[in-house]
């Protein structure tokens, strides 16, 4: 059955309660734990009708049963309880002594009636046994005593419903359909007809109980069809109480610890009320008093002027002394009650008593919870303050939690002290708890700040360290670039990780936690090299332009070359281009692993050999797999340190020559330009083939010195329109231009020239035209434009020559200046 059955008789047949026999059993089958989940199930009717009988089948139970061969006889005496077996929430069954027995007589119907009253007043659920053959009879199926009960029980009891169980036995034929109807009418003509207190005069029957009809066959005629039925029924006092259940909606629950006492207070008032009056006047008035001091006291207490002061005061901040005075102030009104209620019963004087303490401590307990709240912020803020103070002395992480924290919660605990109010068991420590968590997660806060704010200072001072001298180290790549930047990357790393062990050995951090910052450390500096080498790569061909324009066009001196025709400018070329893809080489990968690598050698080979300018029918017939550039990885290299790809280098190195092809051109142009500028004499061989096929002619020209006059003249006149042309500044810009221009200026600068010496033979002064002042300031201006555009498009040697070639022009030009400028000072004197 799952456990052991416990039953005890509760009152004897001459109405003696069992006080001892009662508290025993509720002990023993724990019934104060069960609070309000419990039950209680009665059973009433006639004498040897099988009420025992039926409650140890549907409860296993153990009440004593008749024993039919010795003849039918009362069994029961008096009131027997009994825990039911198995039957969940915590059940009590209650086998009443039968009524209309022989043993009592006809006129001693006093306990039939003081029992059925017990029964309905305890029992949430009342079983009422009776005979199928006694429906429709007026003296059978217990009709007088419900007549009575149901009187009684509206006018001593609060209401409470009640659920009535008819459990007809013998079923006969008749089925229930036809059976339950009678039964249920002459149940509410019953009630009809019972006289009613005016509260409750037309209070239906369904208020105060639910009535309910089953019927089981005979036991001693068809046993295995009775325990059948009986089966089904007992599934119903499963969950009972439970809404929808038996007696799911039932009022005035007694608490289970209660239970003993409530049955005494009922069982007494029952038995000396024996015309069933209302309950005793003296405990009723002691009820009733007692709760109205009480009340008084409270709502004294709730406008008490010393209470709403403290109040206010808790408001705003904590009350020194809060304890004291508040534990003052209650024990003020408790004493006047005491007073007061001294003459009533102790009892119910004891309970109002604890009941107003009850209340007043709720009352006054959300301004205690303020002053806890209070005093955790206060000493939360000391804390705070404290810590800080404390770092700011220099004073380690840890050590100025630990008596940081000390100091609080003793503090804190102190103050809890004070606010302890005496007639109070509260406990602080939730809010202690809370105190301390809020604690834990400021100090957690702070530690994360401060060690990301050391994290961040020598981050800073790693970035400050190696982004400049790195971005440096790149700008001058050599072979020793990277073995420089290991070397210069693990002595700002080390200095950094040494300060970071001081900077943090007061924070007492476990050696996994230590280890992965200073790693994080180390990953960061090595970040920053590795970033800033991204950074260069991206500018490498900047990068290498600017090398290859300062080797190129400058000497081993560091100053700028003249071309003047003695430089090779092929091996300048290749030397500049070398430093250039060395460059490129250093560019090329991350080389913090100090691991060898074959990317220099690579790039020599198949760049400076000539391998990229191989033509695509040669390509097609050596294969792709003959160039090592052809690939997106470099030998022993991992990708993840890869900077520019083999094929990117392909790339790059192709766009670079293309780039700097234009100035080797211009240097190769300014070269020639200079030979040609500095060499107007014919070659050695013309000369002297002049001279030997002019020798007859340079003597006739000794032999007549006319002939030399006129070659002097024609001399003079050619300088003249030399000058006048400019004729080297409009070759300068092509052959064709310069023919052009010269043939359409020739005739006006003969006619010009002309002119001017025919005026200087008359002794006239010559005044200059505007034509050939605005020549020659367009001249000028030409001159300029050439020399701006070869400065920007040619090195600066090429640009030095052409400047060089220009002066020289205006200086072969200004002794015509000069004579013009002495003519025309000297003409006033000859006017």
């Amino acid at each position: 059955m799952g456990d052991e059955c416990c039953s005890t008789q509760l009152i004897d047949r001459n109405g003696e309660f069992n006080v001892a026999g009662l508290e025993n059993f509720v002990k023993t089958i724990k019934l104060a734990e069960c609070g309000l989940s419990y039950a209680v199930v009665a059973i009433m009717g006639p004498q040897s009708s099988g009420k025992s009988t039926l409650l140890n089948h549907l409860f296993h139970t153990n009440f004593r049963e008749m024993d039919a061969f010795k003849g039918r006889s009362q069994t029961t005496k008096g009131i027997w309880i009994a825990k039911c077996v198995g039957i969940e929430p915590s059940t009590i069954a209650m086998d009443l002594e039968g009524t209309d027995g022989r043993e009592r007589g006809e006129d001693d119907t006093a306990f039939e009636k003081q029992s059925a009253l017990f029964a309905l007043a305890i029992s949430d659920i009342v079983l009422i046994n009776m005979w199928c053959h006694d429906i429709g009879r007026e003296q059978a199926a217990n009709k007088p005593l419900l007549k009575t009960v149901f009187q009684v029980m509206m006018r001593l009891f609060s209401p409470r419903k009640t659920t009535l169980l008819f459990v007809i036995r013998d079923k006969t034929r008749t089925p229930l359909e036809h059976l339950e109807p009678i039964l249920r009418e002459d149940i509410q003509r019953i009630w009809n007809n019972v006289s009613k207190p005016p509260a409750h005069k037309d209070t239906p029957l369904c208020e105060f109980f639910n009535v309910e009809v089953t019927a089981l066959a005979s036991y001693e005629e068809k046993e295995e069809q009775f325990k059948e039925q009986v089966a089904q029924l007992r599934q119903r006092f499963f969950h009972s109480i439970a809404p929808g259940g038996l007696a799911g909606d039932r009022r005035g629950v007694v608490p289970a610890s209660g239970f003993s006492f409530s049955a005494q207070q009922i069982w007494k008032v029952i038995r000396e009320n024996k015309d069933l009056d209302l309950p005793a006047h003296k405990v009723m008035v002691a009820t009733v008093r007692c709760e109205e001091i009480a009340n008084d006291k409270l709502s004294r207490l709730t406008s008490d002027e010393g209470w709403l002061a403290l109040n206010e005061a808790v408001q705003t901040g904590p009350v020194s002394g809060f304890g004291k005075k508040l534990s003052s102030i209650l024990e003020t009104y408790l004493s006047e009650y005491d007073m007061e209620a001294i003459y009533f019963d102790e009892g119910v004087r004891n309970a109002k008593r604890e009941q107003l303490l009850s209340k007043a401590l709720h009352f006054v307990h959300p301004d205690y919870q303020t002053m806890l709240g209070h005093l955790r912020s206060k000493y939360l803020n000391n804390f705070k303050n404290g810590l800080e103070q404390s770092l700011n002395r220099g004073q380690g992480f840890s050590a100025s939690v630990r008596i940081c924290t000390q100091s609080c919660m003793r503090e804190f605990d102190e103050g809890c002290a004070d606010a302890s109010v005496k007639q109070a068991y509260w406990d602080p420590s939730k809010v202690r708890e809370k105190l301390r968590r809020d604690i834990e997660a400021h100090v957690a806060s702070v530690r994360t700040a401060k060690l990301a704010e050391i994290v961040a200072n020598y981050e800073n001072q790693l970035m400050e360290a190696l982004a400049q001298p790195v971005e440096s180290l790149f700008d001058t790549a050599g072979s020793d670039t990277w073995a420089s930047i290991r070397k210069f990357l693990k002595r700002e790393t080390e200095t950094a990780v040494s300060g970071f062990s001081t900077a943090v050995a007061g924070f007492e951090l476990d050696q996994a936690a230590f280890y992965k910052m200073v790693q994080n450390i180390r990953d960061f500096a090595r970040g920053v090299v590795e970033k800033k080498a991204r950074e260069e790569a991206g500018k490498v061909l900047i990068r290498m332009k600017d090398r290859f324009s300062t080797i190129f066009s400058h000497d081993n001196d560091s100053m700028p070359r003249v071309w003047t025709g003695k430089e090779d400018i092929k091996a300048i070329t290749k030397a500049a281009r070398a430093e250039s893809l060395k460059l490129l080489s250093v560019m090329a990968a991350i080389r913090l692993d100090d691991k060898p690598d074959k990317i220099e050698a690579t790039l020599y080979s198949s760049l400076m050999d000539g391998t990229v300018a191989v033509s695509s029918t040669q390509e097609r017939g050596i294969g792709i797999s003959a160039d090592p550039l052809a690939s997106s990885t470099w030998e022993e290299v991992p990708m993840k340190s890869t900077l520019i790809t083999p094929v990117q280098c392909k790339s790059l190195w192709r766009q670079f020559k293309a780039e700097t092809e234009y100035t080797v051109t211009q240097a190769i142009s300014a070269q020639e330009a200079h030979k040609q500028r500095n060499n107007w004499l014919p070659p050695p061989w013309a000369i002297l083939a002049m001279m030997v096929l002019g020798f007859n002619e340079f003597m006739i020209l000794l032999k007549n010195p006319l002939y030399l006059f006129a070659l002097f003249i024609i001399y003079l006149l050619s300088k003249a329109l030399w000058v006048e042309l400019d004729i080297p500044g409009e070759f300068r810009n092509g052959t064709l231009a310069g023919i052009i221009s010269i043939s359409s200026k020739f005739l006006p600068s003969v006619m010009n020239l002309i002119r001017k010496l025919a005026e200087e033979a008359q002794g006239r002064p010559t005044t200059e035209p505007p034509r050939p002042a605005r020549s020659i300031a367009v001249q000028s201006f030409r001159n300029q434009q050439r020399t701006i555009s070869v400065t920007d498009s040619v090195p600066n040697s090429s640009v030095s020559s052409n400047v060089a070639s220009t002066e020289s022009s205006f200086e072969y030009s200004s002794p015509s200046v000069t004579h013009r400028r002495s003519t025309n000072t000297e003409e006033p004197e000859h006017i």
